[in-house]
């Protein structure tokens, strides 16, 4: 109750509920509470306890904060990040953007620094932050491709993977000790008037660019071609960040659907805002793609952390990559450009490449031919993520690695 009356329209929604007597429903709302996995949270927006709203992130953070403290005796020394996507539902009064807010709030009232970034950011820029900031953690709100009503709340461990069990569990009881808001916890302004919140987004956006040039090898080819690129973001938060990752590449930009290029949290052109669903969803670009005589297709999903390509055939037909190809062309190509500029001491032995047991094992029988190592972890990027930091930390050098959902999903680290 505490948190709907600090939210008029979640208090509006429990009201209506109660005056209707809608007893089941409420049940359903207020007698169960968000499981917290170790992707965090993920449900629709709305009053309840089962909802994501103003006081089930509040209430997460807390108990995030009582877990990090125990892990970390310099937790407020090295801070937390914080990032969000688009979306948002105007009849729980509900946002990304606010609830990002309330998550720092949380923390800044106890104060821990908190790197809370100005503006929607892909997901993959909070992970990267995690670690290059050495934060000790850091969370996403945002729901992915997930349909509009849904929000979430991705958490990342200092070593910019998501959580391992029993993290996740050791937080859910965190989270029941501390249910109860505390003092601040509901104060969003505290991100624009506390000393302790720090912008992250022109440092993180700058490094992330250039440690992307870092894997482009034909800068001087790509200025020249006269390749056309169309790229979509699916209404979410990509085209910004693809423009200028197409830069750092010295590709002229790619052409945006102008329709699906601008944040919209209704997501109002597509039923499901997943470019794995294949030409169903891609409809828009590859009819733009003909127009403007565009040989490749780029989509990424709204919170820009999955990745379909489509590309046109000589016979007139639109090919959309799986996920499996896409991995099988980025490893070879990765492979290959390792091979051509490294120097004649640099070890094979040396060199890994990763994929989930859910995914192709193309790059295995690569490796098994060229002599480099491949490696399988559990399904879930969260233990690609993790033991790529293992690798790093051991003096390896990690080209690629991938997980197949239905299309492709990719970090690289």
């Amino acid at each position: 109750t505490t948190g709907s009356a600090l939210n008029p329209k979640t208090k509006e929604q429990i009201e209506n509920l109660v005056r209707n007597g809608m007893n089941k429903e409420l049940r359903d709302r207020l007698c169960c509470r968000l499981t917290f996995g170790t992707a965090g949270l993920r449900s629709a927006m709305g009053a309840g306890f089962c909802y994501i709203n103003d006081l089930t992130v509040i209430q997460s953070t807390q108990g995030m904060y009582k877990y990090l403290e125990r892990c970390f005796s310099d937790f407020r020394q090295r801070g937390f990040v914080v990032g969000y996507d688009t979306r948002g539902q105007v009849t729980s009064s509900c946002s990304s953007k606010r609830l990002a807010k309330l998550t720092a709030a949380v923390l800044l009232a106890k104060g821990v620094p908190v790197y809370l970034f100005s503006k929607y950011v892909p997901t993959p820029f909070v992970p990267y932050a995690v670690r290059h900031l050495k934060a000790a953690a850091g969370v996403m709100i945002t729901a992915s491709h997930n349909r509009k009503e849904d929000n979430g709340y991705k958490v990342y461990w200092e070593n910019g993977a998501q959580i391992t069990s029993p993290h996740d569990k050791e937080i859910l009881k965190c989270i029941e000790e501390c249910v109860e808001p505390w003092n601040g916890s509901w104060n969003e302004n505290l991100v624009d008037t506390s000393p302790l919140t720090r912008d992250p987004l022109e440092e993180i956006s700058k490094i992330y660019m250039e440690d992307l040039k870092k894997i482009c090898y034909h800068r001087e080819l790509n200025t020249k071609t006269n390749l056309k690129f169309i790229h979509t973001s699916f209404h979410g938060v990509g085209h910004d960040y693809v423009q200028l990752a197409f830069k750092a590449f010295g590709f002229k930009p790619p052409i945006p659907v102008p329709e699906q290029k601008d944040p919209d949290p209704d997501f109002s052109t597509v039923k499901c805002p997943n470019p794995e669903e294949g030409e169903s969803v891609l409809e828009l670009s590859l009819r733009l793609a003909e127009k403007e005589s565009a040989r490749v297709v780029v989509a990424t999903d709204p919170d820009a952390d999955r990745l379909a390509v489509a590309e046109l055939q000589e016979n007139g037909r639109w090919k959309v990559f799986t996920g499996n190809e896409l991995a099988a062309l980025f490893g070879w190509w990765m492979f290959r450009s390792w091979k051509a500029n490294s120097s004649k001491e640099a070890d094979v032995k040396n060199v890994y490449m990763l994929a989930t047991t859910v995914s192709s094992k193309i790059l295995k029988a690569i490796a098994r031919k060229e002599g480099f190592h491949f490696e399988e972890t559990l399904p879930g990027f969260k233990w690609i993520g993790s033991r790529v930091k293992d690798l790093l930390d051991n003096g390896k050098e990690v080209l690629f690695a991938f997980e197949e959902s239905i299309g492709m999903y990719n970090n690289i680290f």
